[in-house]
């Protein structure tokens, strides 16, 4: 097959995965569940979800079945609200190491104005492989490229259709920890007051936008930047710092007496165990890595995997992500950090969590960090109807999901993986291309 046949074959495979079709119900009942809400609540035993019109109406044991409802029957299978994952780059790049499909940062301009959600890519495949592990929903980050400040992230879903998001301009990303130092000069001392003469900067331009010379030789952000950066000044956009090490946390916490409009998340926070108290009692969320137990980096050395169980003891709310590689490819393997957690229950001196406690990390906490607690990330009434149904407890790593619904739409549980997996499972001779035969 030559260039031309096999674009055209790659093309054919994404079309056929987004184009299945999907075919909303009216009203769907999943009866007889082993049901876990996602609110931080243990799984009940014979439960129903009932979803209508897209979103959850009703979820526990001894839930009516309403007239006319599609009965979908679990036979004791788990049903969990669709995974949402923390922290990911998932939908800005197909191939990471290829320059061409990869969006994830920017050498531009600007920096805080970019906007991640004209990027995002409903046919990329990481999206349908995430949607099939059981992953729903997204937190999408930009990378930082010349400066501390990476754009506005966005939440998506990730449904198979082209309407991938839920909410564009979500929360602006700043680099604060090492990698925000270097692009700041190369000191932790720069790099503070870089960051704060740049939100006074923002602040100047919300007072007079018509008077703010973005050129001047004193200017550290371009009016576009400036601009951007107003709703983070004023508390009308969240604002994700990424952290790891302690003495990085307990530097963005103080920033609120300068700043106390700031609505911080801190993403990362590897040493967050260390200054618990300190970041439950500024109540600001974390979103961290669940599986972060080495000292791979010099602002990581106090990493260990009861990070998640100690913060959340000291009454942190904790959210789980991609934060440790491969953020825009293995978002399925969420359900492997809370697994973790749950496992560290049993280890002598380690500190993990409840099964319900677990889910909860990777459901209903990243979506309350980003406003969105309302909306998505648990099956209580009102919240879309994001559902999972998995033929064995979801931490398992034999588990699969065998249903997935977003928005109360059941979606396709298939990929390119599945289908080279589909095809080459048994093949037949004659059946394979010419470089496969024997």
């Amino acid at each position: 097959m030559n260039g031309i046949g096999h674009i055209r074959s790659a093309l054919a495979v994404l079309a056929m995965t987004v184009a299945t079709p999907v075919i909303a119900q009216s009203s769907v009942a999943i009866t007889g569940a082993t049901l876990a809400i996602g609110d931080g609540s243990e799984p009940v035993r014979n439960g129903t979800v009932v979803i209508a019109g897209g979103k959850v109406v009703a979820a526990g044991a001894g839930v009516a079945v309403p007239a006319g409802a599609k009965i979908v029957d679990a036979g004791g299978k788990w049903v969990t609200p669709g995974i949402v994952s923390g922290f990911s780059r998932v939908g800005l790049a197909e191939v990471p190491a290829v320059k061409e499909t990869n969006d994830t940062r920017a050498s531009s301009p600007f920096s805080a104005a970019i906007d991640v959600a004209p990027a995002i890519n409903p046919l990329a495949n990481p999206i349908a492989i995430s949607r099939t592990g059981g992953v729903t929903r997204a937190v999408v980050a930009p990378a930082a490229g010349d400066g501390m400040f990476a754009g506005q992230g966005a939440v998506i879903d990730l449904g198979a259709d082209m309407n991938a998001i839920t909410k564009a301009r979500a929360f602006q990303y700043v680099e604060m920890g090492e990698a925000g130092a270097q692009e700041a000069g190369g000191s932790r001392a720069a790099m503070v007051l870089t960051f704060r003469m740049m939100l006074h900067q923002a602040q100047d331009y919300a007072k007079a936008p018509a008077s703010y010379d973005g050129g001047s030789r004193d200017a550290l952000l371009n009016r576009v930047d400036a601009q951007a950066l107003v709703p983070v000044v004023t508390g009308a956009m969240p604002l994700m710092v990424h952290v790891e090490s302690a003495r990085d946390i307990l530097t963005v916490l103080a920033l609120r007496q300068e700043f106390p409009a700031l609505r911080l998340i801190i993403a990362g926070a590897t040493e967050g165990w260390m200054v618990a108290p300190q970041i439950a009692a500024a109540n600001v969320p974390v979103i961290t890595a669940g599986l972060e137990d080495l000292p791979s980096s010099f602002e990581k050395l106090a990493a260990t995997q009861s990070n998640v169980g100690r913060m959340v003891k000291a009454g942190v709310a904790v959210s789980m992500g991609m934060l440790t590689g491969d953020d825009a490819l293995q978002l399925r393997v969420a359900t492997q950090q809370a697994g973790n957690m749950v496992a560290l229950t049993k280890v002598p001196g380690a500190t993990g969590l409840s099964w319900g406690q677990a889910l909860r990390t990777i459901t209903s906490a990243p979506a309350e960090a980003m406003g969105l607690g309302d909306r998505i990330g648990s099956l209580r009434p009102g919240r879309a109807g994001d559902v999972v149904m998995w033929d064995g407890d979801p931490f398992e790593m034999t588990s699969a999901p065998v249903a997935v619904w977003i928005d109360g739409v059941e979606q396709p549980l298939v990929n390119r993986q599945t289908r080279l997996r589909d095809r080459y499972a048994d093949p037949a001779e004659g059946a394979l291309p010419k470089a496969y035969e024997w």
